[in-house]
């Protein structure tokens, strides 16, 4: 099993130095999930909520968290972000939230993926709360994440599955005899 990368050799908690680190384009993908009663998806649907649309007003939440996510998580590193996309989408029990963000540096955009779908979330039941304060946030997940030195993470079907494609290939290479 890795360490962890922000102790120190005494154990003092430090921000990560990714200076020598390459800079490649990193992608993390990142879902969540708003459990509502079927009168508040309804309220929802036919845009019946005092406070406005739910689902674009959290799109928009959830784009500005991921830009502040150095400023929620105290390790992380600020990051030059190249895209952000949030959806919100209404299903049958609630909302499933959706995010995708991308960059070009020297570490990874998972926790601005989790930043973005947890903030357009809370701001779904923020919206909400007057017509339901029993709604429930869960799933918080990565679902998937591109480049770094660390290699690819794709989570399948329930399960973590992770794929280091250098690694993968050097396995394949040998039971195939090259």
């Amino acid at each position: 099993m890795a360490k962890l990368s922000h102790y120190g050799s005494r154990g003092e908690v430090r921000m990560v130095d990714v200076s020598e680190k390459a800079v490649t384009t990193r992608t993390a993908v990142a879902q969540g999930f708003v459990k509502m009663s079927p009168a508040v998806v309804r309220a929802v649907k036919g845009l019946k909520n005092p406070k406005g649309n739910p689902l674009e007003v959290a799109r928009i939440a959830g784009i500005a968290a991921a830009k502040r996510t150095a400023e929620w998580i105290p390790l992380c590193h600020p990051l030059p972000l190249t895209h952000i996309d949030v959806t919100a989408r209404l299903c049958q029990n609630g909302v499933e939230v959706r995010s995708e963000v991308t960059a070009t540096a020297q570490t990874g955009v998972e926790m601005e993926a989790l930043v973005a779908v947890t903030a357009a979330a809370l701001t779904i039941y923020d919206m909400c709360k007057a017509l339901d304060k029993g709604m429930e946030i869960s799933g918080i997940i990565l679902v998937k994440k591109t480049g770094g030195k660390s290699g690819d993470f794709l989570r399948e079907a329930g399960a973590a599955v992770v794929r280091n494609y250098k690694k993968a290939h050097k396995k394949k290479a040998r039971s195939l005899g090259r």
